[in-house]
């Protein structure tokens, strides 16, 4: 098991890693609209979508993966009225990889975020 940490990602806010490579897979972090400098970017949900999606984008880079290996993802949203729009943005950044996927409405997320987002992934 190894810890992946990238300073291109914010780092983790709580007792976590951003990642963890095992057996040829990274399991990653939720990943929140906080920029590389640990700042919170309280913006549309869009651009929380494009920020978390940009932060797990590095922290499958430094594991060695990227989208086109991503098997699974988890979306979690604030409010499930922001489907559409995460829908919208989370396919700019996969193009044709189509993983699996849940996405679950939940009552609160970190920092009051809009969007977290996590994904498993092949190395």
């Amino acid at each position: 098991m190894q810890i992946v940490t990238t300073k291109a990602a914010p780092e983790a806010i709580g007792p976590y890693s951003q990642a963890i490579v095992s057996d040829g897979f990274v399991f990653t972090s939720g990943q929140i609209a906080l920029k590389p400098d640990g700042e919170f970017l309280d913006g549309t949900i869009e651009e929380q979508a494009r920020q978390a999606l940009g932060n797990l984008r590095e922290v499958l880079n430094a594991a060695g993966s990227d989208f086109s290996k991503v098997l699974k993802t988890t979306i979690f949203l604030a409010s499930i009225d922001d489907f559409a729009k995460v829908n919208e943005i989370y396919a700019e950044f996969f193009g044709a990889a189509k993983p699996a996927r849940s996405t679950v409405a939940v009552s609160a997320l970190p920092k009051n975020a809009k969007v977290e987002i996590e994904a498993i992934a092949k190395i």
